[in-house]
């Protein structure tokens, strides 16, 4: 660990920057256990966000195989909105396909098999990154067909676009190793004006907030209530909570409100 990453986790610990003097008492392992916490959330994150990315990836592609009955909606322009984005989408997506022909089997596998132009969309969306199917999804010219997957969320198409596009830099961010822990996102989810409660009984919303909305706290809120969608279960939302209990995290530095744990997600919970 370099010092330039290292002085991220001192700041909080710190009287004042110039120079640097600690506050009484601080030892390293204050530091470094802060340091754990934000290694060991990016790994947490990451689960959340794999689990969601494959759920996508099939609601994608059934609703929009079922709905135009064709195994290739991917290759129809006339389904998307925006003929620009759509060609470009497509241009990686075939670039992604050459790519892949030596290292996935059920790529090579097809391309010795079938004479058609690319595989059918449940083989494609395999090769997507979370930013590609944001895309493609956010493109989908029919307002049925994301209503249609959006639904199986129990969310607008457009908040669920912005969703999903807000968890895609947020895995990016993860993925590069980056500091998650007090991190301020410039691009922040579209929040429901109509949800389940669980969900906006626990969203910070409120505008006075704006600087928390920059902030961790939603997009917990937000993993927590797909997980339990797609899962059936909050056990995610469980390993996070107690990651912070077992770490001492001060959550106020993660955008979190002084009575989160009084909240329709968090409630009861120890």
């Amino acid at each position: 660990m370099n010092y330039y990453r290292l002085t991220a986790y001192c700041l909080p610990f710190q009287e004042n920057t110039t120079p640097h003097h600690f506050r009484d008492g601080v030892s390293f392992d204050d530091i470094l256990n802060l340091y754990i916490f934000d290694r060991e959330l990016r790994l947490l994150i990451m689960d959340a966000i794999e689990r969601v990315e494959v759920s996508l990836r099939t609601q994608f592609a059934y609703h929009l195989s079922h709905n135009h009955q064709t195994a290739h909606p991917h290759l129809k322009s006339e389904l998307f909105s925006d003929a620009v984005a759509y060609a470009n989408s497509l241009y990686s997506l075939e670039k992604e396909i050459k790519r892949s022909k030596d290292k996935e089997d059920f790529i090579r596998h097809f391309v010795e098999k079938y004479s058609d132009s690319l595989p059918p969309v449940w083989a494609v969306v395999e090769l997507l990154t979370m930013g590609q199917l944001s895309r493609w999804f956010a493109n989908i010219k029919y307002r049925h067909d994301r209503q249609a997957i959006s639904r199986i969320y129990g969310l607008d198409e457009k908040v669920m676009a912005s969703f999903f596009a807000h968890l895609s830099l947020v895995r990016n961010h993860a993925a590069h190793h980056g500091r998650l822990w007090n991190r301020e996102f410039a691009k922040i989810p579209m929040l429901p004006r109509k949800a389940e409660t669980q969900l906006s009984a626990s969203l910070i919303i409120k505008p006075e907030y704006s600087r928390q909305l920059r902030k961790l706290y939603n997009t917990f809120v937000i993993l927590a209530y797909l997980m339990e969608k797609i899962c059936g279960e909050n056990h995610w939302r469980d390993r996070l909570v107690k990651l912070i209990d077992d770490h001492g995290i001060d959550v106020s530095k993660m955008g979190f409100p002084n009575d989160w744990r009084q909240r329709f997600m968090w409630k009861g919970l120890a």
